[in-house]
C-alpha cells in the first residue's frame, strides 16, 4: 500500500480484493470516512491501523481472516461496520462506537450475541448464519437495542429452525422491529 500516506485530503479508500494481510500506512489518512477492504487476508485482528482515524464512517472487512473485532475503539464516529465471513467468534470492542446504526457480523463463528450494551443507535444487526440459539441469553443480549433495532438478520442460526415460533419470538422481544430476515414483520 505504499504512496497510500499522502494522500491525506482522501474521503473514500476501496482496496478490496488485494491479499492485503495488514491495515498500514494509513495513519496519515485522517479526513477517511470510507474504508473498504473486502477479500483480503486481513487477519487475525485489524490491529491498531485505525487507531487515528477518529473520522471512519463506513468500514467493510469483509471476507477476510479476522477471528477478532478488536481495533476499532477510537473509531466513534463510526456508523456502519462490516464484518461477515470471517472467523469472528465474539462481539467485542465496540463500546466507544456509540454512534453505529449497522452492525454485519454474518456468517461468522458466533454463539452468541453481547457486546450491545452501548449500541444505543443500532437499527440494523445482521447475525444469519452463525450458531446462536434463541434463548433468555439472547433475549438479555438484546435489551440494550429494543427501541432501536428495526431490522434483524438472523435466519440459518440453531434458534431460527422454526421459523414461525422464532419470528413470534423476536416480535415480541423487539417492540419497534419491522424486518426480520428477509422479510417485513407483520404485526
Amino acid at each position: 500500500m505504499s504512496g497510500i500516506a499522502e494522500l491525506t485530503s482522501l474521503k473514500t479508500l476501496e482496496l478490496g480484493s488485494n491479499r492485503i494481510k495488514a491495515i498500514e500506512e494509513l495513519e496519515k489518512l485522517v479526513n477517511l470516512n470510507e474504508l473498504w477492504l473486502g477479500r483480503n487476508r486481513i487477519g487475525p485482528t485489524i490491529g491498531g491501523g485505525l487507531a487515528t482515524l477518529t473520522n471512519l464512517r463506513k468500514v467493510s472487512v469483509q471476507s477476510n481472516r479476522l477471528e477478532y473485532m478488536v481495533g476499532f475503539e477510537n473509531c466513534t464516529a463510526l456508523e456502519e461496520l462490516y464484518l461477515s465471513h470471517n472467523g469472528i467468534s465474539k462481539i467485542e470492542g465496540l463500546g466507544p462506537c456509540t454512534k453505529l446504526t449497522v452492525l454485519d457480523v454474518s456468517n461468522n463463528r458466533l454463539t452468541k450475541i453481547e457486546g450491545l450494551d452501548t449500541l444505543v443507535a443500532l437499527t440494523d444487526l445482521w447475525v444469519n448464519n452463525n450458531q446462536i440459539e434463541l434463548d433468555e441469553d439472547l433475549e438479555s443480549a438484546l435489551q440494550p437495542v429494543k427501541s432501536t433495532l428495526d431490522t434483524l438478520y438472523f435466519e440459518h442460526n440453531p434458534g431460527a429452525k422454526e421459523k414461525e415460533a422464532y419470528r413470534a419470538t423476536m416480535a415480541s422481544w423487539l417492540p419497534v422491529l419491522t424486518q426480520l430476515d428477509a422479510d417485513p414483520l407483520c404485526r
